[in-house]
């Protein structure tokens, strides 16, 4: 994501009858640090906000919570804004809607009160959410079974602080066009240009770990890196690798200062050593998740999280820990 050794006899009995878990992730895959763009959809329309009709919060009266999701009204499956709007307009009595709605995995019916406006549109108080489209990039892609893992952690929506359940999704052409700089108030992020006519990638799922999919594109499959073990991991001198201008990947050096066997993402803690990384971003930089980390030879992590009040400093997830959920 070990059994006490009492006597040899039967340690080595149980050595024999009970199966070893086992992951069928390649030990080498091919090596990212590409940038992708990434759009997913929402498993459900989500409700991100509330605004105020004749000053009532309408969907608060309801029993929504920002973060719900809406999936049926009035028992008909929407999966879309667009969706939800006609079913909306097409089943509305005494001005009211009936609603499915998820919260967490418990589905819940209730009934929606609207205000009809002086143009006759009927306003629900809600702000909600059905797809999310944003930068990242790509950290492998096993060359045996063509799954590729990004990010190395969840996509969040903005809004709600929640983790986005998706339907389905793609990765797809993006280019850094320029980069703002971290400060000591905030995280600097990567600026790109989307085309989403080159399709890269489906993602199938949004985890703790990073998004996984299947990459539906050719890949350089002689691009090939070693996969290490957590127990290989040392501190000192790695690379990380990124894109902060068009479509090249370059190669900036870190030093790890720490490895915590006890996070499930904040592995490793490395500092930047690179001038030129330094000069171009003043440290890690929203767009860098999932950007590879090598040591040795090897692919070891990926970059995750940004620690605001000290730029250069930054959070990597084990390379191993994404390979598994991959795999899942």
């Amino acid at each position: 994501m070990n059994f006490k050794r009492k006597l040899l006899n039967i340690f080595l009995f149980l050595l024999l009858v009970v199966p070893l878990q086992t992951y069928a992730y390649s030990n080498k895959v091919v090596l990212g640090g590409q940038n992708i763009g990434i759009e997913v959809h929402s498993n459900g329309i989500m409700v991100v906000g509330f605004y105020k009709v004749d000053d009532i919060y309408l969907g608060k009266n309801a029993g929504i919570e920002i973060g719900d999701r809406i999936i049926k009204i009035a028992n008909k499956d929407v999966s879309s804004i667009e969706e939800m709007v006609t079913a909306i307009n097409q089943n509305i009595v005494n001005s009211k809607v009936k609603m499915t709605i998820l919260k967490g995995n418990v589905e819940k019916n209730i009934t929606l009160d609207l205000v009809e406006d002086n143009n006759g549109v009927y306003k629900t108080g809600l702000y909600v959410k059905d797809e999310i489209t944003g930068v990242g990039t790509l950290t492998y892609i096993d060359p045996n079974t063509r799954i590729f893992g990004a990010l190395g952690h969840e996509i969040i929506e903005a809004n709600s602080n929640t983790k986005f359940e998706i339907k389905n999704g793609k990765i797809f052409k993006s280019e850094v066009t320029g980069t703002i700089k971290s400060d000591s108030n905030s995280t600097g992020e990567k600026n790109a240009t989307f085309n989403k006519a080159i399709v890269y990638g489906d993602i199938k799922e949004n985890t703790n770990n990073g998004i996984y999919g299947t990459y539906t594109s050719e890949f350089d499959q002689y691009n090939l890196i070693e996969v290490a073990s957590k127990e290989e991991i040392t501190l000192g001198e790695a690379s990380l690798l990124t894109v902060l201008n068009g479509s090249k990947v370059n190669e900036y050096k870190i030093n790890i200062l720490k490895i915590n066997t006890n996070s499930k993402t904040k592995n490793i803690l490395f500092e930047i050593t690179d001038k030129d990384l330094i000069n171009a971003t003043n440290g890690v930089i929203k767009g860098m998740s999932g950007s590879p980390i090598v040591q040795n030879n090897k692919l070891i992590g990926a970059v995750t999280h940004a620690i605001v009040n000290d730029n250069e400093k930054g959070y990597g997830i084990f390379i191993t820990t994404m390979l598994e959920e991959g795999e899942n």
